[in-house]
Order: structure tokens, then sequence, then C-alpha cells
């Protein structure tokens, strides 16, 4: 009748089209497409889906991969982020939280740590492609000394802390005690700056010129120390800080 309220028989919910994706055809669904065309077939969503697994009553898990890369905008943003910001996409609780990070490091760990016996670094930027992949998107400060030998052949990679580094706490019998142990016969130093800022501070200049004078002290000398800070990094040897 003329004046009562119009039906809405447009009502967006009758025309909800969610599926798991278990319901969806066999080769739209991303582990199945995995198995017949390779992972590299696959959008970083979809990729993330299997990794998520499971969706909630109302959403897949390619829904919720699409919510994480929209908010973080790529997966190199999405791999920096922790667990609490993982889950702060509806949806993404903290198993899934916990997936993603391990998953993560894991990545990490595999594009940095390829080191072996025959590896050496023979310029900053050598030492920069390795720990660049490492330390990325890390949101705490970490400190590492790299061992090498007479022929600046890796000996070992060690942490020596993580957090905010001050010159008081990377003490010199702390860094040069891994040294003196793997009778290493030279030691580059490489702290990363979650801030993005490569430049050194006043503490990391301070705690740089501690270290070479105990270097020089016990004939270990430090070849170089590096400010990893995202993709860049600051050599002080290229930019004459080692004194």
């Amino acid at each position: 009748m003329a004046g009562d309220k119009p039906e809405n028989i447009y009502n967006i919910s009758s025309f909800s089209t969610y599926k798991p994706i278990k319901e969806w055809r066999k080769d739209e669904r991303p582990r199945e497409r995995l198995l017949s065309n390779g992972p590299s077939s696959l959008s970083d969503s979809e990729l993330l889906a299997i990794v998520i697994s499971t969706g909630t009553k109302s959403v897949s898990a390619l829904d919720l991969a699409r919510s994480l890369l929209e908010r973080f905008q790529s997966l190199s943003e999405l791999a920096s982020r922790d667990v609490s910001e993982l889950k702060s996409i509806k949806g993404i609780g903290t198993a899934k939280a916990v997936t993603l990070s391990a998953v993560f490091e894991i990545s990490r760990r595999i594009q940095s740590f390829n080191l072996d016996e025959s590896t050496i670094f023979h310029s900053p930027d050598d030492v920069a492609n390795y720990f660049i992949p490492r330390l990325f998107g890390l949101k705490q400060e970490r400190f590492y000394v790299v061992l090498l030998n007479s022929s600046n052949r890796i000996i070992r990679v060690k942490l020596v802390t993580e957090g905010t580094l001050t010159a008081s706490l990377v003490h010199p019998r702390e860094v040069f005690r891994y040294a003196i142990t793997e009778a290493a016969a030279s030691i580059i130093l490489v702290h990363n700056h979650p801030s993005g800022n490569p430049q050194p501070s006043a503490d990391d200049i301070e705690m740089t010129k501690k270290l070479v004078s105990a270097g020089k002290l016990i004939d270990i000398p430090v070849l170089d120390h590096l400010i990893i800070a995202g993709k860049n990094f600051t050599s002080f040897a290229r930019v004459g800080l080692l004194t």
C-alpha cells in the first residue's frame, strides 16, 4: 500500500557467498593448486592462507590473509610485526599469530645463516648482505660479534646481547671472551637500529672506542663495526670512525 515501508528484498545478507575453502572447487583451493602447480604459482595471500590454515565462521583463511596484507601492505612489512600486532586483525588469534611469527623467523634464518668456513668477508657490503635479512624488522637491538681467522674466514657469529644497547651493557669482557675462546685473529661488530636510522649514536661511538682499545691490548683487532637499519647500513671503517 502507498506509504508502507517498502520491503527490502535486496538485503545484502541474503546474498552472502561465503564458503569455507574446503567447499571450493579443487582448482581454486590454495593447497591443491600448490600441489598441482608448485608454490611459485600462488599469490602472497594464497601462501599466507595455507600457513593460517583455517578461517572463522564468517571468513575464510584466504580472507584473513588478504586482511593481513591490506593492513601491513607487503610480506616484508608483515614479517616485521610481532605477535600482538598480528593479533590486531580480527580472526587472527594467538595460535595463528604465533604460527606466522615462527614462519617469518625461519625465513630470516634461512636467508641469513648460510655461512660456512669457506665464507670470507671482503668488504662492509659482504657483512651487510649477510646481516640485513637477519635483522630486518626486528623491534629490539641485537649486538653480534663476527669471529674471523687470519684469512678473514668465518669462525663463528655470536649474539652478545639483545635489548637497548649502551656502552655499559656491551662490555669488552663479553665480546672478547668469544674471540679468545675461538682463537679468533680479528673480529667485526654488528648491531641494528630498529628506528631505521643507520647513523651511529654517541653511545655507539663510545662503545666502539672501548672495544677497539681492548682489541689492541690483546692483539685481536676490531676490523669494523656495522650498524644495520632496515636495508641500509653504516660502516665505521668506511666513514673513518674506527679509531
